[in-house]
């Protein structure tokens, strides 16, 4: 018997949050990296360098800058993604005109997480401006894009966001997280579902017992097939969260264009090096999370 929707609500949004929790836990160090590498391509040569660099500059914890405003950020991404997917799924049913509760296919449940990704861009955009900032400081005070010696803490960048744009400062590179997140969402979710398919075909099981190395492959495929797709757009939308630290940025386009004009377009994936290494953990991580608490909580709730 299926639970009360307010109560499968509560359980799709808590067992987002832990697959968040778990994504920025097993995987931080790589993002650090991928996030400098974006915002500053010249200034590192590889992601080994990148790496050196950060624990020469400022220690191990230069790689773990950040991890306050991406622990809210996944977790608020991940409770509203997965929060809005389990009713997305039931708007496509909707159009579909099938009855409630009946399996969807594969490109379905990808339509249906292209859809949530909407939502959580609104919850994403604030908590990963904040993130960036904080990731990139050392290298904008370097640059001389801003004064050296200003305190690079969630609390500082904060009060700086409100001072010098207030409240809608916090939505600088909305456009591009949502025009990201759309495309990369249909591929993540239709990816981790289709790669499910696969391994409960071949093994003569539904999807829910293909075990937890499958399930973390799956997670994991998902992910590297979002980030190859989405990547360019994802450099575009750190820039203009960072660079908009020393002044007004350009928005979307007009950032692109004066990337690729300027730069050249391999310039847009600079640091794809360690995403590509993170994403099978960090997302291996998110769905195992994510599956496992929700199992847990529905059959706690005698679903």
């Amino acid at each position: 018997m299926a639970p009360h929707p307010a109560v499968q609500a509560i359980i799709d949004f808590t067992a987002g949050a832990a697959g968040g929790t778990a994504c920025v836990l097993s995987g931080q160090p790589f993002d650090t990296a991928k996030v400098k590498m974006q915002t500053f391509p010249s200034m590192y040569r590889s992601f080994v360098h990148c790496f050196a660099s950060i624990y020469r500059q400022v220690g191990l914890r230069g790689l773990y800058k950040g991890t306050t405003p991406a622990l809210i950020a996944n977790i608020s991404e991940n409770a509203v993604l997965f929060l809005s997917y389990g009713l997305c799924q039931d708007a496509v049913r909707l159009m579909s005109r099938m009855d409630k509760g009946a399996e969807l296919s594969d490109v379905q449940r990808a339509s249906a997480g292209s859809l949530a990704s909407i939502f959580s861009a609104m919850a994403l955009c604030p908590t990963e401006l904040v993130k960036c900032r904080m990731q990139a400081m050392h290298e904008m005070e370097a640059s001389g894009k801003v004064p050296s010696g200003q305190r690079s803490t969630v609390w500082s960048v904060v009060k700086t966001v409100l001072r010098t744009n207030g409240p809608l400062g916090f939505y600088q590179g909305l456009t591009s997280t949502v025009v990201r997140e759309m495309p990369g969402y249909f591929c993540f979710f239709g990816a981790y579902e289709l790669c499910r398919s696969t391994f409960a075909k071949h093994m003569g099981t539904d999807k829910d017992g293909i075990g937890i190395l499958p399930l973390m492959f799956s997670g994991g495929f998902g992910g590297a097939c979002l980030w190859l797709v989405i990547y360019p757009i994802d450099s575009v939308k750190s820039r203009i969260q960072v660079h908009s630290l020393a002044g007004r940025q350009e928005g979307f386009m007009k950032t692109f264009l004066g990337i690729v004009r300027t730069e050249g377009f391999p310039a847009l994936y600079s640091g794809l090096t360690p995403t590509m290494i993170r994403t099978f953990p960090a997302n291996g991580a998110l769905f195992l999370a994510y599956e496992f608490t929700r199992k847990s909580m529905m059959e706690a709730a005698g679903a």
